[in-house]
């Protein structure tokens, strides 16, 4: 193909990517604002980019390579939920029907690359003593830097009893870590429920938000007046997958009116859930939620709502922040956009997937925050020593919490 045909296609492909983008069509160009105007105008220096690249790097560049890096990079740099898939991975993401073995991570992006948000307790990641906040450089020899975040996804599923190999960089470690797990069917376990304080205080834990856990919840705070508990401890840190329906429900049976989020987008009229009082359990009962950078997702919409509400005190870290809606967008050549249309705010009108929640009372955490890292490097910018493990470690979040629980009057 002639040079300037592929700047031509690289070119047309920006202009879809930014067609879709800002919703223009035919009868809105008239209309355009000033900020379109001024992302159009950009496309002279995309053009300017290309004509360089083609003409004056080292050797001739791969323009497809080209084209991909440039439509993901667009999209990421919006939000780490959205995503471009070339014409075969999202023919792969299409044939995908869910139901494989995974090694338990939940994962998003962070600094460009694929990071652990949480690990299912019990997992082949787990065993493999992984935690929120590693970065995945690589799977198998794919670096994740050159991957959208669905395609990182569909990579770490597999067949059960498949392996798979990572290249991690933990935090305090210079160089990464090769490992390789084997995939499995992980069961989540069942809602944890423990007694402290001569059974006044309920502490209760779900590793996620399903129909599933959110029942388990629901039973166990229907019972506790049986039991003489009289305050509530609900530990969401690492608790990172489920449904907003079930976030929603779950914060309605400790708050009995009220905000619990709002969704609203740019062609998404804002929609408010609110609690019905017919749906509560204990609004009366003082609550203390745990938090933690790997609180994510439905769990961040609970937290949030809860203390927005005045209903509970939020102890922890600040949250990973996730919470918008996408929507896929197909494009002419069999590629797609998966694309961020709407946000959920709290109650306070915080964006969760921009800010995350911040508790009130911070406690960090027993693992050492990540070390800086370089966006055009493949390892922390800071060699730093590798630090080990306490032999006991020690619940500093769970120990505040129960100490602010024990001083409120039931």
């Amino acid at each position: 193909m002639p040079k300037i045909s592929k700047i031509l296609l690289l070119s047309v492909s920006v202009v879809l990517v930014l067609t879709v983008f800002l919703g223009v069509n035919s009868t809105g160009v008239s209309a355009a604002t000033d900020d379109q105007d001024g992302a159009y105008h950009q496309i002279n220096v995309y053009s300017e980019v290309l004509r360089h690249i083609q003409t004056d790097y080292v050797e001739e560049p791969n323009i497809s390579l080209v084209t991909n890096g440039a439509l993901r990079g667009l999209l990421e740099s919006l939000d780490s939920d959205s995503s471009y898939l070339s014409p075969a991975d999202y023919k792969t993401f299409k044939e995908e029907k869910g139901g494989k073995a995974q090694v338990g991570i939940n994962v998003s992006k962070r600094w460009g690359y694929a990071t652990v948000v949480s690990v299912v307790p019990g997992s082949p990641a787990d065993k493999a003593d992984l935690n929120d906040g590693d970065i995945i450089e690589a799977i198998g020899t794919q670096d994740t830097r050159d991957m959208s975040l669905a395609v990182v996804r569909l990579m770490l599923e597999g067949a059960p009893g498949s392996e798979l190999a990572l290249s991690v960089v933990r935090p305090g470690r210079a160089q990464p870590e090769k490992l390789t797990m084997t995939r499995a069917v992980t069961s989540i376990p069942a809602v944890a429920e423990t007694m402290y304080e001569n059974s006044s205080i309920l502490y209760l834990k779900p590793l996620v938000l399903d129909h599933e856990h959110v029942q388990q919840v629901e039973s166990k705070l229907k019972g506790m007046q049986k039991a003489g508990n009289k305050k509530i401890l609900l530990d969401l840190r690492d608790v990172a997958a489920g449904d907003n329906a079930e976030a929603f429900r779950l914060t309605n049976f400790l708050l009995k009116s009220g905000t619990i989020a709002t969704l609203e987008g740019q062609k998404v009229e804002k929609q408010s859930f609110t609690a019905e009082p017919s749906k509560a359990i204990d609004t009366t009962s003082p609550v203390v939620v745990l938090v933690n950078r790997g609180t994510a997702g439905p769990a961040e919409i609970v937290a949030a709502a809860l203390m927005d509400n005045k209903r509970a005190d939020l102890v922890g870290e600040k949250t990973f922040g996730e919470g918008s809606q996408q929507k896929t967008f197909e494009l002419p050549d069999g590629a797609a956009l998966i694309l961020s249309v709407a946000k959920y705010e709290s109650p306070s009108g915080k964006k969760l997937e921009d800010e995350g929640v911040t508790p009130g009372v911070l406690v960090a955490s027993n693992i050492d925050d990540n070390a800086p890292v370089d966006e055009d490097a493949a390892t922390p910018t800071t060699p730093q020593p590798e630090t080990k493990k306490p032999a006991v470690s020690i619940d500093e979040q769970l120990n505040k919490a129960l100490d602010l629980l024990k001083s409120k009057a039931a």
